[in-house]
């Protein structure tokens, strides 16, 4: 009974926090209609792997795009790491979650990489989406015709914009590292991406949902990745044969793991 009512009494409301001291400590605008994590538990213990792989993958002077930024937990942990020559794309649909993102974007401090917040949905297309608002969190947002059980139902409908990553490309730099998040939707995602993993060749940070993993993989082998869980530390990494719950891609040229 008292996580639904917490839930609808935090919904609209922001709240200024910390980011964990391993990935610089800046703060960013948090809010319980995100999940109710982002405000009770310890900041460092929200998403520990995420912070791991920010800190693994992205080093100074990177372009990072975050797709499904939800409140920046990443795309500002990837600011600090990428420093003032750097460059962050945070992408989200949902306008409430995107004011808070570009409110955390204005309280960044100099030594952090320039963050730019694009409100849309990522899609294997240009067009107009509908978009499913989540009832419990908005964490569990995604396009109409995916999500998870976790979202709860459906508490509003939103017609939204939608580009792929391929046409992104073209009008901002492509990204040196790539986290993509978005509620099952992922190969649909990455289908409006090959392009850009065959030209550019992004580090893949990608959230792969079972039903999906054997086309995610064999759309990432086909463009010369390789595919590592993302849940396995950087030393100890080995190769998988799928795309897990936490996947890290890294095109087979690059021929490295951390």
């Amino acid at each position: 009974m008292l996580r639904p009512i917490l839930e609808k009494i935090t919904r609209r409301t922001a709240f200024r926090r910390s980011l964990p001291a391993s990935v610089g400590g800046a703060p960013i605008y948090t809010s319980g209609s995100a999940g109710l994590k982002y405000i009770f538990e310890p900041i460092d213990r929200i998403d520990p792997v995420l912070c791991a792989l920010a800190a693994e993958f992205v080093a100074p002077g990177h372009v990072v795009w975050d797709v499904g930024a939800n409140v920046g937990l990443f795309a500002f942990a990837a600011a600090h790491l990428a420093g003032p020559a750097g460059k962050v794309v945070g992408i989200e649909a949902d306008m409430w979650l995107v004011q808070l993102l570009r409110r955390s974007a204005s309280i960044q401090p100099p030594s952090s990489a320039p963050v730019s917040i694009v409100p849309a949905a990522i899609a294997g297309a240009c067009g107009l989406r509908t978009f499913d608002i989540a009832t419990r969190s908005r964490a569990s947002n995604s396009l109409a015709g995916y999500g998870n059980s976790q979202a709860g139902g459906v508490a509003e409908r939103q017609t939204v914009v939608s580009v792929s990553l391929d046409w992104l490309s073209n009008q901002l730099p492509a990204p040196d590292v790539l986290k993509i998040d978005v509620e099952g939707a992922e190969l649909e995602v990455l289908q409006g991406a090959q392009r850009l993993l065959s030209a550019k060749g992004p580090v893949v940070l990608c959230e792969v949902c079972e039903k999906s993993s054997i086309e995610v993989t064999r759309l990432l082998r086909d463009a010369g990745y390789r595919i590592y869980d993302a849940e396995t530390p950087g030393p100890r990494r080995a190769e998988i044969e799928s795309a897990s719950w936490n996947t890290v891609a890294i095109r087979a040229r690059a021929n490295r793991v951390a």
